[in-house]
């Protein structure tokens, strides 16, 4: 059984309990992986299980043998999975995994890492925060950083200053969140609250404890 597994944020929604109480929930699409190569210890000094994200406009056909002889133009993301060398013989080059191949199931605690939303190149006080100058009364100084090399010699500015830059697009990983439902038939994970990514883009999840 795999720890953790990878999948496609669809987006935000809610469930409701028996009990009539709404919990916000993070929909993950974690279908049409296939194993694209398994690696042993002998070949390749570690025990892993290659899975390929099939592209879309195959997800009506068959999955053929003849595609992993050129894989790049079926499948479009590769990712492995370490898993001990005994479970190796329940992966098959060409076979299809799901959330069934995983130990991931209802109320369980998961960690859940992805990239953050990119936001192109930005100024300090959207990328850092900063409180900026008065808009009036004749200020200049607004929402420019300021003074970076004050009281150094000859204006060095020291390494790390929070300067603008492109912001976004860094790898966040949210620990103690809870599988509230699961769908192994649909290959489909509900988790409670945010989790980071934008829409369509790629995470994994992975089981705590």
């Amino acid at each position: 059984m795999l720890s953790s597994f990878f999948g496609k944020k669809i987006g935000m929604t809610q469930i409701f309990t028996e009990d009539g109480v709404v919990i916000p929930v993070t929909v993950i699409n974690a279908a049409n992986w296939f194993v694209t190569q398994i690696k042993t210890s002998d070949n390749d000094g570690y025990s892993a299980v290659q899975l390929g994200l099939l592209r879309k406009r195959f997800d009506s056909s068959l999955m053929e043998m003849d595609w992993l002889k050129n894989k790049n133009n079926y499948f479009s993301i590769y990712r492995e999975i370490r898993v001990d060398a005994a479970d190796l013989n329940n992966f098959k080059l060409g076979q299809k995994v799901g959330l069934d191949k995983t130990a991931l199931s209802e109320n369980d605690n998961v960690k859940v890492t992805g990239k953050s939303k990119g936001l192109g190149y930005q100024g300090v006080v959207k990328r850092w925060g900063f409180s900026g100058g008065p808009d009036t009364h004749g200020s200049t100084f607004h929402r420019i950083p300021g003074s970076v090399g004050n009281m150094r010699s000859q204006g060095e500015v020291l390494k790390g200053k929070k300067l603008p830059g492109h912001a976004g697009l860094r790898t966040f990983t949210t620990k103690n969140l809870k599988i509230v439902k699961v769908d192994k038939n649909g290959d489909v994970l509900f988790v409670k609250g945010a989790i980071p990514g934008k829409k369509e883009s790629l995470i994994c999840i992975s089981k705590q404890g």
